[in-house]
């Protein structure tokens, strides 16, 4: 089995403190990723205390590395090795890491050396990295895999129908989202026990902020290159958002991979029970052909960028 590459430590300047990382450097000539974490207290390897040990985002990152493409992934602000740059990370908003990518992008540029970064961003990460992707020449471009495609209410009630039709919880679930995207807070007393994890008053702000932002729309004003990765055997994020979002984005690359799931392992969307045990199985490899898309997708983009400065005229 080859030997996993080393990761460094690397920081960048956060609101009240340093947002930790770590970084595992691009072969000579090699891109570089910055991978953005998902919902909740997900950590820089893709694992949460709420159950998840797939360690998709350090498998990632070693499957890149590689192929010679280098890798930052981060804690996110207020959680981990980044809890000291806020009191309550609950309170983090769409925009606010959106701009703690703007800080790595310039720290990852400084400890490289690299014109520019690529935003990798997965599931709500995606979001994360279209936001910050918008008109930033220090970004090459974006990357989104696993993410929403569409606005988070449409997903969540297509999600929550899914998982509560035929209970007493889907009518104040979907009450609840009604008055969260028209920018209302709900009372804690209106949302039953089993919801609160979701809905709870201290995620209102954020899922405020987030409902009201529509992915496709950020897409379609994208001005880089961007590449779409979805896995078909994805239960939570679905091939109809990575549509949707290179619907708003026809210049973006879609990549729909067959046999693959949430947390970037091998499964079937027909065997749910699996497909959930393979989010708590850290000894899982990467889906193959997840790291292989990304890297011929850079490679072309790269080509492309030669190319265009080889034709400084050329619009």
């Amino acid at each position: 089995m080859a030997q996993a590459p080393s990761s460094l430590d690397i920081s960048a300047v956060g609101p009240t403190g340093e947002l930790h990382g770590s970084y595992i450097l691009a072969a000579p000539g090699r891109p570089i990723v910055l991978i953005i974490p998902g919902s909740g207290p997900t950590d820089r390897n893709g694992n949460s205390p709420l159950g998840i040990r797939a360690a998709p985002y350090r498998l990632l990152a070693e499957a890149l590395a590689a192929r010679g493409i280098g890798s930052v992934r981060i804690d996110k602000r207020g959680m981990f090795g980044s809890a000291s740059t806020t009191v309550d990370p609950n309170a983090v908003t769409t925009g606010a890491y959106a701009d703690d990518v703007t800080a790595w992008v310039e720290s990852i540029r400084q400890r490289s050396g690299a014109r520019c970064v690529w935003l990798l961003g997965h599931s709500e990460g995606g979001l994360i990295a279209l936001v910050a992707g918008q008109s930033n020449p220090a970004i090459c471009g974006v990357i989104t895999v696993s993410a929403a495609g569409r606005p988070l209410g449409i997903v969540l009630r297509e999600q929550l129908a899914a998982q509560l039709t035929g209970t007493p919880l889907l009518e104040p679930a979907f009450a609840t989202i009604a008055r969260l995207e028209v920018g209302e807070r709900v009372d804690p007393a209106n949302i039953p026990a089993p919801l609160m994890g979701l809905f709870a008053p201290s995620v209102q702000g954020f899922l405020i902020d987030f409902m009201a932002r529509n992915p496709a729309h950020l897409a379609a004003s994208l001005t880089g290159p961007m590449l779409i990765v979805q896995g078909d055997a994805d239960i939570q994020t679905g091939v109809a958002d990575a549509e949707a979002l290179a619907g708003g984005n026809p210049r973006a690359q879609l990549a729909i991979l067959p046999g693959v799931n949430h947390v970037l392992k091998s499964a079937s969307a027909n065997d749910r029970a699996a497909n959930v045990a393979s989010y708590s199985n850290p000894d899982l490899p990467l889906a193959p052909n997840v790291a292989a898309v990304i890297d011929e997708f850079l490679t072309a983009a790269a080509g492309a960028d030669q190319s265009d400065n080889a034709h400084p005229t050329r619009h």
